[in-house]
């Protein structure tokens, strides 16, 4: 499972940058909200799209489920379990980079 987060985390690294907006709860909630999408998604579950910040994560994640299924063959054939674990991985290493371990002041500054 190790390598399946790492190819996923290194594509998002790569190519998303809604992970690092300006403040922790933003972080957090981008974060969560795309990857849970994204697992909707890859379930054959059409996610929720109530809210205006939930159609936002829903366009995020189709387009990152997209990239993922051409570019990683092995998600096509992956059980719902397998996919909530992976990306359960892959969240947990965007949230460690991006919030608990980032030296980014401005993420918890009480004036902003």
């Amino acid at each position: 499972m190790g390598s399946k987060v790492d190819d996923l985390f290194d594509y998002v690294q790569e190519r998303c940058l809604w992970q690092f907006h300006s403040r922790t709860w933003d972080r957090s909630e981008n974060i969560d909200g795309i990857i849970g999408k994204a697992i909707d998604l890859l379930a054959g579950r059409e996610p929720a799209a109530d809210t205006p910040a939930e159609r936002c994560f829903v366009a995020d994640a189709k387009v990152m489920v997209a990239d993922f299924r051409s570019r990683f063959p092995w998600i096509r054939e992956a059980s719902e379990t397998e996919v909530t674990e992976v990306l359960g991985g892959l969240r947990d290493r965007l949230t460690d980079l991006a919030i608990t371990r980032s030296r980014n002041h401005e993420l918890t500054h009480t004036l902003y």
